[in-house]
């Protein structure tokens, strides 16, 4: 018997995703250091990292041990770049994979180069400078000193310099003020020929701002088709597309209440629309109170009452052809995830990495 099709599923263009990058390139004029944390975003760690493979791209980056585990299972051939911190346990494996470490601290920086010298080998690794993230990296300030004292670690060979940008989309003043700072440090620096990566630009920094001294840009949302700043006329594609379908179609009267809290009542006679998604599935729940819509024939229709853990009801009155099994758009090219996401009082990241595993990746391009 031949599968089902899903009731709901995300449709993935990595076509767009290679056109993005392409994008990125061009606006920077430098490396990109692809970021892929979070599963790509939501998008698909997997069959994200192999579609920018092809472009040669110059390291790949990801949050923690466990994404860097699953790119190498890939066999991904780009260095792994680690984001975040590390834990003491998780260094050896981070040696023994060749993935490159970014340095907050000094006792980081001693335990790497102990291991490194105990297993007889040399740990190649980027220093973290905090220039207002708060975050974890060496203040500005101590930044030259410690990057002198892990120069004299046998077991570690520092090859880059990172920083990262906390209010590029929204603080332009401070932002400057972080390039700055962060381009000053590195001119400053002795050894700085020694850096071969030196990395600063989000996507925010990437298409806002401009540095005198990085070489590696690190675009992540800007991949997957979105801009952060507003209003910015990027070329970019659209690559995830939320889908689900109308479950049944059913004649309610005036004065019948809709979903959970009756929240919604009906004043006329409604032709409502189930659709087979929600907040089980990452359609956030926060959408109700705030006249969400979706796309179905041609044409938005608006949600009514509240977001079910399985299911939403549209009135699907001006919809006279809507039929079961019609295929609604939640998000995508005819519903920007940027009104999904303001409208549900949250960013597209978090819309992104919050679809659930029950949603089907489809892929395409």
């Amino acid at each position: 018997m031949p599968e089902s099709p899903p009731r709901s599923w995300a449709e993935v263009d990595l076509s767009g995703i290679r056109h993005n990058l392409a994008t990125a390139r061009k606006l920077s004029g430098q490396g990109i250091m692809a970021v892929v944390k979070a599963s790509a975003y939501g998008h698909g760690l997997e069959a994200v990292a192999s579609a920018l493979e092809q472009e040669e791209i110059a390291f790949f980056g990801v949050a923690n041990v466990g994404e860097a585990r699953r790119l190498s299972k890939a066999g991904v051939r780009a260095p792994i770049y680690l984001l975040g911190g590390t834990f003491p346990s998780e260094r050896e494996e981070v040696i023994a994979h060749h993935w490159l470490p970014c340095l907050n601290t000094m006792e980081e920086a001693r335990h790497f180069d102990q291991l490194a010298r105990h297993g007889g080998t040399v740990v190649e690794a980027h220093l973290t400078v905090d220039t207002g993230m708060g975050r974890g990296g060496f203040l500005p300030a101590d930044a030259p000193a410690a990057l002198e004292a892990i120069r004299a670690l046998p077991g570690i060979r520092i090859s880059g310099l990172g920083s990262h940008l906390p209010s590029a989309d929204e603080d332009p003043v401070f932002t400057r003020t972080q390039f700055d700072q962060f381009d000053n440090l590195v001119e400053s620096l002795p050894h700085r020929r020694e850096l071969k990566h030196i990395h600063l630009a989000n996507s925010a920094g990437l298409l806002g701002y401009q540095s005198r001294t990085t070489t590696l840009a690190r675009p992540g949302l800007l991949l997957y088709g979105v801009s952060p700043l507003k209003g910015h006329g990027a070329d970019l594609r659209n690559v995830m597309s939320l889908k689900s379908r109308i479950a049944l179609i059913r004649d309610l009267p005036s004065g019948h209440g809709i979903s959970y809290g009756r929240t919604f009542v009906t004043t006329r006679p409604t032709k409502v629309g189930t659709i087979g998604i929600g907040y089980g599935d990452g359609y956030p729940r926060a959408l109700a109170d705030h006249t969400p819509e979706v796309f179905v024939r041609g044409q938005r229709v608006p949600l009514l009452g509240r977001v079910t853990m399985d299911q939403v009801m549209a009135d699907l009155s001006s919809c006279p052809d809507c039929r079961p099994g019609d295929e609604v758009e939640l998000f995508g090219p005819n519903i920007p995830v940027q009104e999904v996401a303001q409208k549900a009082g949250t960013i597209p990241w978090e819309l992104f990495t919050g679809i659930t595993p029950r949603v089907k990746r489809i892929y395409s391009g």
